[in-house]
């Protein structure tokens, strides 16, 4: 895709458990043919080290991004990546060309700042453009139990605009792996801003379905 023409959905990976769901988000992304700009939390990183074994480093993010999606580097050719302390990054300004914006998985600390407006980082700052410009942006937040204090922030984003969507797998569509319940949210997160995926069997009506798909052939 020309330069001109590149129009991406920014992906911002907090430090919640729950990376996989970034992973799918991603991988579904670039199966749409959406072009996928790329920040990672400083805390993302250990979360990503310590759930994968991968270290994710700047200097090698096409290679080491490559090893979590478990892809080829030759097909992130429509991936960019911007430091987390890069407040220059194209997507800090709402000049950039950016379709909108999806956190996965989302802290608790990521909804403060996002509901606040701090933009403590370039993840933060990102949510609070795309905000100020009226862009989609969807948070998924990862934690349980909540407090009060996080509720009110949540309550917050829906208030200015966002999609507040918990990483909250369904069983209706028949899901018994862990990568089938991640897809599950996945799918969801990229439900809530149009983009077309095969990521998890949709509810038609029919009670049973489920069981009766999953179900061995005798």
């Amino acid at each position: 895709m020309g330069t001109a023409k590149r129009q991406p959905w920014v992906v911002g990976v907090s430090g919640a458990s729950g990376t996989p769901y970034a992973a799918s988000v991603i991988r579904a992304l670039l199966g749409a043919g959406e072009a996928v700009d790329l920040v990672v939390s400083r805390a993302a990183r250990l979360t990503i080290l310590d759930e994968t074994g991968i270290s994710f480093r700047d200097a090698h993010w096409r290679t080491d991004l490559a090893a979590w999606l478990g892809t080829d580097p030759g097909e992130l050719d429509d991936v960019r990546y911007w430091s987390a302390g890069d407040f220059a990054a194209g997507p800090s300004s709402g000049s950039y060309p950016a379709k909108g914006m999806l956190v996965v998985p989302a802290t608790t600390g990521a909804v403060a700042g996002i509901a606040l407006g701090l933009s403590k980082d370039l993840l933060q700052r990102v949510a609070s453009v795309t905000l100020k410009e009226r862009r989609p942006l969807v948070v998924c937040v990862r934690e349980t139990p909540l407090n009060g204090v996080t509720l009110k922030h949540l309550v917050e984003l829906d208030a200015q605009g966002a999609v507040v969507l918990p990483a909250s797998p369904g069983f209706y569509a028949g899901g018994s792996t862990v990568r089938e319940l991640v897809d599950f949210v996945a799918g969801r997160v990229l439900d809530a801003v149009g983009v077309p995926h095969t990521l998890y069997r949709r509810w038609e009506g029919e009670l049973g379905a489920a069981a009766r798909d999953a179900a061995p052939p005798e």
